[in-house]
């Protein structure tokens, strides 16, 4: 079924659960949303948490770098910040009679990009070379970012007075869209009685280190796609260019993401193989953002989600044994 040798990723499994409770220990409630943004730092992409003020955002990302023994850093979008702010400036050094360079915020494992959308779009590009070739170029000089790295934005999907909406080239650059949500009765109040005092964050330890994400992000890449597999996350994506209700489908990199994503969720599930489910199960989160519905499934009241639904129950998949 695969040519990776009949690798087992039992160890792989164990690592990521030990990260993602971990986590769950400051976000209760919220399994999915934490292994989902895990699969996507091991896939080597990027999140966009869209939610409402207040749900978690911002902890899940601290929680992550915590849970990780790695930097973290983070940048609050605002009007008035400049790309430099981001990426770096270039400082005349009068000792040494040369510029040297100061590294931006961005230079960090997780870069938490803070209401992302309230930042003007000059210093929101500041971010698409780092999140796509992982390098910063400033004065013509590249500074190569370093591993594991990965940009959580958040942005509140309700506020928009003097907000910057994201254009489609940095939409396309998150691997995944994600929702944190509201918590269920339960979970409301085990946050209640977790952090009515001191904060939880103040107490989490980290249980791995930069060396094992690394390994688990290169162990990830090992995971086998069969090529009707591949065939069958083109067929999605092409579903969604030819579709009437669709007036921007998905592009190219989407269907490269919904790869590595799916192998990096295989290798959670403790397999070296990918299954039909695996690209299914990712298939809203990765490809919902990157499409624009046509005006006239605007005024119907169509959604996305809708959409993705029915192509899913559509595009006929791969048989088990062919996989």
């Amino acid at each position: 079924m695969s040519d990776t040798g009949g690798r087992d990723f039992s160890a792989f499994q164990k690592a990521f659960e030990t990260i993602a409770s971990n986590v769950e220990r400051t976000i209760q409630g919220k399994g999915e949303v934490i292994r989902l943004t895990l699969v996507t730092l091991l896939a080597e992409g990027h999140v966009l948490l869209e939610d409402v003020p207040g749900v978690g955002k911002t902890m899940l990302a601290k929680s992550l770098a915590r849970s990780l023994g790695s930097t973290w850093a983070r940048i609050q979008f605002t009007p008035d910040l400049l790309p430099s702010d981001v990426t770096g400036v270039s400082v005349w050094d009068r000792s040494t009679g040369k510029f040297e360079f100061k590294p931006g915020a961005v230079f960090a494992n997780i870069a938490l990009a803070d209401e992302i959308n309230r930042a003007s779009p000059k210093t929101q590009s500041a971010l698409l070379e780092c999140m796509e070739e992982r390098q910063v170029t400033v004065d013509a000089t590249t500074h190569l970012l370093g591993q594991p790295f990965m940009v959580i934005a958040t942005q509140n999907p309700l506020e928009h007075e003097g907000t910057y909406p994201l254009p489609e080239s940095q939409l396309d650059r998150f691997m995944m869209r994600l929702s944190v949500g509201y918590p269920s009765r339960s979970s409301e109040l085990q946050i209640l009685e977790t952090h009515g005092g001191e904060s939880p964050l103040d107490e989490l330890q980290a249980v791995t280190d930069e060396t094992e994400v690394v390994a688990l992000i290169e162990a990830a890449r090992e995971v086998y796609v069969a090529p009707t597999l591949k065939r069958y996350i083109v067929d999605l994506t092409e579903a969604t260019r030819e579709h009437s209700d669709i007036y921007l489908g998905a592009s190219p990199r989407a269907s490269l993401y919904l790869l590595r994503a799916a192998r990096a969720l295989a290798a959670s599930r403790a397999r070296d193989y990918v299954v039909p489910d695996d690209i299914k199960d990712l298939a809203l989160p990765v490809l919902a953002h990157r499409l624009v519905l046509s005006p006239d499934a605007q005024m119907r009241g169509s959604s996305i989600d809708d959409v993705l639904d029915g192509l899913l129950g559509r595009v006929p998949i791969p048989e088990r044994e062919q996989a």
